[in-house]
């Protein structure tokens, strides 16, 4: 059986772990969140996407 997850909430549900055991800052938080969302308005925002896709892919045992 197969279960399919969106990366999105995979991260989401990491990203609420962290800041529940971890006790991480909410305004820390806030600080990474405004980071990746410049960050994404960047030159780097396609080498990290191909990055990412590239590790779902392997994660996945999927090819072009």
């Amino acid at each position: 059986m197969s279960v399919s997850l969106p990366l999105v909430l995979v991260l989401g549900v990491v990203a609420w772990l962290v800041v529940k055991f971890f006790r991480l800052r909410w305004w820390a938080v806030l600080a990474l969140v405004l980071f990746g969302f410049y960050l994404a308005g960047t030159i780097f925002a396609p080498l990290i996407d191909d990055t990412t896709r590239s590790g779902v892919d392997a994660v996945n045992h999927t090819t072009k």
